[in-house]
């Protein structure tokens, strides 16, 4: 499936119709148990007036999420889609700062406290040297944070963006160790609740789309019916620790001098 298509409708909504954009980063932690587990590891490790930079930030949902929450700090985002990045930009204030750039070449000047690599990874064909790169980009006792398909993810074998499924535990820590970093910790998301509440919040929705688009009709009272059960099952997955699951999230560290 591609996705890209369905991205590019939603950033032209949001082109047209700024206001759109708020609705839009709200309905996704909603929608997407990802946002949680990425917003609580940005919690744990991002201090107030930290440099932050989003490595592969797409619709910058994770920049807003820093500049609404941390008053006194910069951030700084990257990614390929320029029109994303500078759309964003129109709004976001003189803290935000993006470079269209690669990640497989590109290294920032500055050094940053916290990095995040989310879902960007199984796009980039030489992925090591990204991950080497945002290395650099980082500050003595920073901090990367990484969310990925796992390999037990059937549905990302079929996502078209993507050059390779997904990671399992072990090629991840093997990467970032020899990019150099190191107290590596790596644990699973989107488990069986989880992975529940994804066919029903995304996968059913997109298939009856497929189907008809007519069906958009429906969509409302639909999600009336199933969030309340989505909801807790995504509760339920957060606060669990998960031997399994369909995504992969990894906290990595560059030493401290």
């Amino acid at each position: 499936m591609q996705y890209d298509p369905i991205k590019d409708i939603f950033n032209k909504a949001i082109s047209f119709f700024p206001p759109f954009r708020r609705l839009f980063f709200g309905a996704m932690d909603l929608l997407l148990l990802r946002q949680r587990y990425v917003k609580k590891e940005i919690r744990k490790y991002l201090n107030d007036g930290d440099l932050f930079y989003d490595a592969g930030a797409g619709f910058c949902q994770y920049s807003d999420f820093v500049l609404k929450n941390y008053p006194k700090s910069k951030v700084f985002a990257v990614d390929l889609k320029d029109d994303y990045l500078r759309e964003y930009s129109l709004h976001a204030g003189d803290r935000f700062y993006y470079k269209h750039a690669d990640l497989q070449e590109f290294i920032p000047k500055k050094k940053y406290k916290v990095a995040i690599a989310i879902d960007i990874l199984e796009h980039i064909l030489d992925d090591e040297a990204a991950i080497s790169n945002i290395y650099q980009a980082l500050a003595a006792g920073g901090t990367l944070i990484i969310s990925s398909p796992s390999d037990l993810d059937e549905a990302a074998r079929f996502t078209a963006e993507h050059v390779r499924p997904g990671y399992s535990k072990e090629e991840l820590k093997n990467k970032l160790n020899t990019a150099g970093f190191e107290n590596i910790d790596t644990y699973y998301s989107y488990g069986k609740y989880g992975a529940l509440s994804w066919k029903i919040l995304i996968q059913r929705p997109l298939k009856m789309l497929r189907l008809n688009k007519i069906f958009a009709l429906l969509l409302p009272f639909y999600y009336i019916i199933f969030y309340p059960i989505a909801e807790l099952l995504m509760q339920m997955d957060i606060k669990r620790n998960n031997k399994s699951g369909n995504g992969l999230i990894a906290i990595a560290r560059k030493e401290s001098i």
